[in-house]
């Protein structure tokens, strides 16, 4: 084999999981190298919230909320059943900790916990009212110097006042209008409009949060250490001697090259969301169609070369649902907060309520799919919410009436339909092609269950969980309020995801398991193109960067002889 390039610890995908991985082995005096198969960096990460779910982690104690590596576990199991082998759920709970404490240590990266934020399973043994899901630091733009410019950016722009950057916890406080909640909003307001070179130039907010601001810092901890990052680089195929992974062929602009990798290949490309007949060839897609917000590049790259060479997939029906509504020109954008507040509910192609909106996104998305079977047309369904509603809380893409009006909005929302307005619920149910008699009805239960404070059909608001996004004004249910004020409004909900959790099966080392669970020598896995160790379930908001990143540091120390 003729190599056009040697390094020690070779990443595929350039997510925070890759980009860990990445920095870890530089630390433990190896070189390594990242591709990217886009013309930009970070993944379905630079989409993302950032956030990451770890059990146990040190910024928990600062808020006195106790936690362990047994409750962790005894969590994990009941959420995520006997279909993940314990030993790699007590990996993750013990080395999450200690990946957040290396990065923290010696990289721009880092995180505070989101002390709020609940479980999705708070009642189960082991679960926590908040916590364990995490806000990554944010940083400024400015920093990655001309390397900024590469970072992949949403394919959505926020209008009106949601052009500047929050955090998660700042968006909670929001979220109350507390007195917390409004100088963060005046606060990061002026910061972005008093930014005049950038406003200027119409360039975003140079705050970067969330997940372009865990990508950002992922990238300077790479800048700092002179770790090479090659976008528009493919990997194309797994480059294997006397079974072992020594190498990966890669499409570098055009051309065809051989990397050799000395200690090991990474891949951590990301799941195969935006393949539509990979996806239906595992049942995930049961109307043959796919609404996923997931990066472009996402196609399952890495699934496949690791099936080239042997290995086993597991979790390939599951995927990272979540709620999302189709922008006017097409664009997917999960729906996370506004299901949740009061004033609000979805209905199925019959004007009847089909499940708890505001449980766990995945949970939904679960539930649209068992609607959908029983014959009740469900794909999509309609997210139905009065005036009131409107004008107080976000939904999706449409800031709160109080700071944009309906006047004020994209005239492309109304015109296309995308938010659908009427001044009765009959004209309403005509708009949406449903019963109107049968929508009426749905909205008297609904407001009966706000009056009493109890969802009886499907519990709203019972959970802790349930009232992380709440009104706390609303009386005696924050999560139940009636519908009662004109204008009526509808926007279309979708079964999307975030992206797939089925892929290439791994043991508590990270490293890539045969049809036999043996081990594939060289060759590791982390993030959306691994099997993932959550299941076919998702204990909390994190559970996707939490393990990418985890067992990516996990993978770099096992190749680079430190675990």
């Amino acid at each position: 084999m003729q190599w056009d390039y040697t390094t020690d610890f070779l990443v595929v995908g350039s997510g925070a999981g890759g980009m860990t991985a990445a920095v870890v082995a530089k630390e433990l005096g190896g070189d390594s190298l990242v591709i990217e198969k886009t013309e930009a960096y970070g993944g379905t990460t630079a989409l993302s919230g950032g956030v990451v779910w770890i059990p146990n982690n040190d910024s928990m104690k600062e808020y006195g909320i106790a936690d362990s590596e047994q409750d962790g576990v005894n969590y994990l199991r009941q959420v995520v059943g006997p279909d993940v082998a314990e030993e790699k759920l007590l990996t993750y709970v013990q080395q999450g900790p200690a990946m957040l404490r290396f990065m923290a240590g010696k990289t721009p990266v880092a995180y505070v916990a989101a002390d709020r934020y609940a479980d999705y399973y708070p009642e189960l043994e082991g679960g926590k009212p908040g916590g364990r899901s995490m806000d990554p630091a944010p940083i400024s733009r400015r920093k990655l110097g001309k390397e900024a410019q590469f970072q992949r950016e949403p394919p959505w722009k926020m209008e009106g006042f949601m052009k500047f950057a929050v955090t998660v916890r700042e968006s909670r406080e929001m979220m109350d209008m507390s007195m917390k909640g409004t100088f963060y909003m005046i606060r990061n307001m002026l910061r972005y409009y008093l930014d005049i070179p950038s406003r200027l130039k119409g360039l975003p907010d140079n705050r970067l949060t969330l997940g372009k601001g865990l990508v950002a810092n992922c990238r300077k901890a790479m800048l700092d250490r002179d770790i090479p990052l090659w976008l528009n680089s493919e990997a194309k195929k797994l480059i294997e001697e006397d079974g072992r992974i020594i190498g990966v062929q890669v499409l570098k602009d055009g051309k065809l090259i051989h990397v050799r990798a000395n200690k090991g290949v990474l891949l951590a490309a990301g799941g195969m969301g935006r393949n539509v007949e990979m996806r239906q060839d595992y049942g995930q897609l049961p109307t043959g169609e796919g609404w996923s917000s997931d990066s472009p590049g996402n196609v399952g790259d890495g699934i496949r070369m690791g099936l080239e060479v042997g290995a086993a997939v597991e979790f390939m029906a599951s995927a990272w649902w979540t709620p999302s509504v189709k922008m006017p020109d097409g664009v997917m954008m999960a729906l996370i907060s506004g299901k949740s507040m009061p004033g609000s509910f979805f209905v199925d192609g019959t004007g009847k309520r089909f499940c708890n909106e505001a449980a766990p996104y995945e949970d939904v998305i679960k539930e649209f799919w068992k609607n959908h079977a029983s014959g009740a047309p469900t794909v999509p369904c309609y997210m139905v919410f009065d005036a009131r509603f409107r004008h107080q809380y976000m939904a999706g893409p449409v800031a709160p009436g109080k700071v944009q009006p309906d006047a004020a909005l994209p005239k492309e929302y109304l015109e296309s339909g995308f938010l659908k307005r009427a001044d009765s619920l009959e004209q309403l149910a005509e708009l949406i092609g449903v019963d109107a008699a049968a929508l009426v009805n749905t909205v008297e239960r609904n407001n009966a269950f706000a009056l009493s404070g109890k969802d009886e059909d499907f519990g709203r608001g019972d959970s802790s969980h349930d009232r992380y996004y709440s009104d706390l004004s609303i009386t005696p249910n924050p999560n139940l309020a009636p519908l009662v004020k004109a204008p009526f409004y509808a926007m279309e909900i979708y079964p999307g995801d975030l992206g797939t959790k089925g892929g290439l099966k791994f043991d508590s080392a990270a490293r890539v398991l045969n049809q036999r669970d043996e081990v594939i020598e060289g060759l590791y896995v982390t993030g959306n193109c691994a099997g993932s160790v959550m299941g076919d379930s998702y204990p909390g908001a994190g559970s996707t960067i939490g393990p990418s990143m985890t067992f990516a540091y996990v993978a770099a120390r096992h190749a680079m002889h430190d675990a």
